[in-house]
């Protein structure tokens, strides 16, 4: 009994069969009591042994043998399972399963209605065996793309290294998601003892009274540091280009230390605060240069390329990252997280609280500026 342990179902049937056969007549019937084998087992192996029906190298047992599988013995089983995963016209409004999740347990149940004895399990074989999987959607389709877009990118590029050549400032911007403080619930998981997760409220409503954190970066592409301004307001453009005044206060100068800066190089996307069409982030922007007594180029990616803003990939993932399951209860919590994002790029964050209120409603036309109460 202990070397069946160690023997497959083929050679335990050959080895059941030859002790069978040594003890001769009646020996397949104590062989079979002994064992809990069945005879008919037994007797396989002895007619094996004697050069019967023989098994292909590597298998147990002759090809065909065992119990039929259920898409054998239903051959309008898969078809009838296919038409349900992916219905020929798409939208249909006849379609069974149009609202529903398309489970393994829904699509059982549909196929149980249309006749067909399944189970989930089996369904979600079938599925795995036909190349199907568990996808979410991918984000792939960008839209019509205009004619010069590679031009814009290489463009970009270029302007980019010629820069950093001249050892001037690259700089990309862009606003990171405005996140309502108190205590809620922040995507993501952190070590924690056994049972022990942080209690959270179970709305999460944004209260006006806690408000809310709006950061703006600023990261320079050549020497690897972001300057992450958090705003209590709105994202605007004076926020945008008070953001940028700041970073150069506490460290373009320092890296401009000879003084030899005379063009500063920003990209950034085409919406938001600091879009292309706004003409008070343009003013504020002439204001900035007027004042640093530099020239500012800028370069807008095109509509739904935003992806493609370095700061993106560099900076704002490794903040997501540093604050997961973190509750932002106050501004002093998001500022504290996000200075202390040590990614191992070796990117060097600096995270400002910028306490001022900026109005919203401000229009810059024909050269004169229009406040308006948003």
């Amino acid at each position: 009994m202990q070397l069946r342990r160690d023997l497959n179902e083929r050679a335990r049937r050959h080895w059941a069969a030859v002790e069978a056969l040594s003890l001769g007549r009646g020996g397949i019937t104590v062989v079979a009591e002994a064992t809990g084998r069945s005879d008919r087992t037994i007797r396989n192996g002895i007619r094996e042994l004697h050069g019967g029906a023989q098994a292909e190298d590597g298998r147990q047992r002759r090809a065909g043998g065992g119990r039929k599988s259920v898409g054998a013995k239903d051959r309008g089983l898969f078809p009838a399972l296919e038409s349900l995963v992916e219905p020929a016209t798409r939208g249909e409004p006849q379609s069974p399963l149009k609202w529903t999740s398309k489970s393994t347990r829904e699509l059982a149940r549909e196929l149980q209605a249309r006749g067909h004895a399944v189970g989930r399990t089996t369904v979600g074989q079938l599925l795995k065996a036909s190349g199907y999987s568990l996808q979410a959607n991918r984000k792939t389709i960008e839209g019509p793309q205009h004619p010069d877009r590679d031009g814009q990118f290489q463009h970009r590029a270029r302007r980019v290294k010629a820069q950093q050549r001249a050892d001037h400032p690259a700089l990309s911007v862009a606003t990171k998601k405005q996140e309502h403080l108190g205590n809620d619930k922040n995507p993501g998981r952190a070590g924690r003892r056994h049972r022990q997760p942080v209690q959270v409220q179970t709305p999460d409503f944004p209260d006006p009274a806690k408000g809310k954190a709006v950061p703006y970066g600023v990261y320079d592409m050549g020497q690897n540091g972001a300057w992450v301004s958090v705003g209590i307001t709105q994202d605007t453009a004076e926020f945008a280009v008070a953001s940028r005044r700041t970073w150069w206060r506490r460290l373009g100068r320092k890296r401009d230390g000879q003084g030899r800066l005379c063009r500063l190089l920003i990209t950034a996307a085409s919406g938001g605060s600091n879009g292309s069409r706004s003409r008070l982030w343009r003013y504020e922007l002439q204001k900035l240069a007027d004042h640093l007594q530099v020239a500012i180029e800028v370069c807008h990616f095109p509509p739904g390329t935003s992806k493609w803003n370095k700061i993106e990939p560099r900076v704002f993932c490794h903040l997501t990252r540093t604050g997961r399951s973190q509750p932002l209860e106050s501004y002093e919590v998001v500022v504290a997280l996000i200075g202390s994002t040590q990614p191992e790029t070796g990117l060097e964050v600096h995270a400002p609280f910028d306490a001022r209120a900026y109005k919203k409603g401000i229009k810059c036309k024909n050269r004169v500026l229009i406040s308006q109460t948003a």
